[in-house]
């Protein structure tokens, strides 16, 4: 189901603005989905885990040390730009 943020009660308002961590703009669209998501042993998530690591080694080797940070800070401004309070693991 759509919402318009401008026809949400104050209470509805509030509990989507907690959950997307920010305000929402009256001319806004809300839709609201629940799902289950579904468990992956952890076995297999160290090595998907493993495999990405690699696969990102392998772009940073072929970027270069300067290209490779410059990717990291784009992707950081866009993680922050579009989810508040973002702040990367060291």
């Amino acid at each position: 189901m759509v919402h318009q943020a401008s026809e949400l009660s104050p209470e509805q308002r509030a509990a989507a603005e907690l959950l997307l961590g920010r305000r929402l703009d009256g001319g806004e669209v809300l839709s609201v989905q629940a799902f289950s998501v579904p468990q992956v042993p952890a076995e297999q998530r160290r090595e998907v885990k493993s495999r990405l690591e690699e696969l990102f080694a392998q772009v940073d080797r072929n970027l270069g040390r300067d290209k490779a940070e410059e990717a990291q800070d784009v992707f950081s401004e866009a993680m922050r730009s579009s989810r508040p309070g973002f702040r990367l693991k060291p």
